[in-house]
């Protein structure tokens, strides 16, 4: 299992972002317990309807916040008070910022030192993201968020919760940059390909004939930092989006989440609607398996073999690199890589590729 240090990322073991940590459909009155970052959390939505994400370890003897479902006040609803969660051992009670407030048959002021991290958490199309920043900083930019989420002519689907993967990130955004896979793994060898870097974003515009459909394909993909991507498909007059949500859990282990939304024509989509975005959904899953067999079962590519028509490679992990360092550095792994680069044995993108775009 190769690891950040592997691949010379940087300073950082874990990159700087907004990540998905959840499925909000998951997130009922209880705690829920997680693992990522190498580190344990404790996500709980308070009464008042915040979500809280808290290190998930009391400070007084490590009982995990969200970890003891047995737990008398667990088995009684008793943990979440207000916005606050008390641990499931002693009682001891953590507001919404991670400050120690109560210690049951306690009078005297609370140990300051007993306070706990608290992370930035946001609910964004149905999954609950978190903010990490090994600096401990403010988000530098905001979660993606789709228009069509909250309208009525396109069917979102449920989160696919694909697992781990005993792969490091890097292998996963390597796709990004990687035209000549399109053929071989997913039978649509792309015509015209290109990739454009903006600071936090990350773009891939491509599209050729697909056998498995008889019907060209054409998507307009982008990373909206190093782990949440969105791609805007189009095949002949069917149109979707398609979700690959992934999150560092420990160096070198990634967990994955997929999702699909399709356009139907009226705004009150039928059953038959539902049942072919469901099929749709399933369809666009098995091609992202594809990628799914080769990450299991490759060797991690610490350095690639690069050929003269592979170097958008080079340009990728550089652009990645940004988020394993200091973001008093992201301006110099920026001038690398802006703008727009196309491959020398691709086209650049046809106009009505970029009708997709402006969708």
């Amino acid at each position: 299992m190769a690891k950040s240090s592997d691949y010379n990322m940087g300073e950082f073991t874990f990159p700087r972002g907004w990540f998905m940590i959840a499925d909000a459909s998951e997130l009922k009155d209880a705690p829920l317990p997680l693992r990522f970052f190498g580190k344990n959390f404790a996500l709980f939505r308070g009464q008042s309807g915040r979500l809280v994400l808290l290190d998930g370890h009391c400070s007084h003897m490590g009982a995990h916040l969200a970890a003891s479902a047995s737990a008398s006040i667990a088995v009684h609803g008793e943990q979440i008070e207000g916005d606050s969660i008390r641990c499931p051992y002693h009682g001891w009670r953590y507001t919404a910022d991670g400050d120690l407030d109560d210690i049951p048959g306690f009078d005297g002021p609370c140990p300051k030192a007993a306070k706990l991290g608290s992370y930035r958490v946001e609910e964004v199309m149905g999954a609950i993201m978190m903010w990490h920043d090994p600096e401990g900083g403010e988000p530098e930019f905001d979660p993606p968020r789709l228009p069509e989420w909250d309208q009525p002519n396109w069917i979102n689907g449920a989160y696919d919760h694909l697992g781990c993967l005993d792969i490091h990130p890097q292998e996963i955004l390597d796709n990004m940059a990687d035209s000549n896979h399109l053929g071989p793994t997913h039978g649509s060898p792309c015509e015209y390909f290109e990739n454009e870097f903006d600071r936090h974003l990350y773009y891939q515009r491509q599209g050729g004939f697909r056998r498995e459909y008889d019907a060209y394909l054409m998507t307009f993909t982008w990373y909206t930092g190093p782990g949440l991507l969105l791609s805007r498909q189009a095949i002949g007059d069917i149109r979707s989006i398609e979700f690959i949500f992934h999150t560092p859990v420990e160096d070198g282990m990634t967990k994955v989440w997929h999702n699909n939304l399709l356009q139907v024509a009226g705004d009150a989509p039928s059953e038959e609607d539902r049942a072919h975005a469901k099929h749709h959904q399933a369809e666009v899953l098995a091609a992202f398996g594809q990628d799914f067999d080769i990450w299991r079962n490759k060797m991690p590519a610490l350095h690639i073999m690069s050929l003269p028509t592979e170097r958008n490679f080079r340009l990728g992990r550089t652009w990645y690199r940004q988020f394993y360092n200091p973001r008093s550095q992201s301006a110099a792994f920026h001038a690398q890589t802006e703008g727009r680069h196309v491959p020398v044995h691709k086209l650049e993108p046809y106009e009505m590729s970029l009708e997709l775009e402006r969708a």
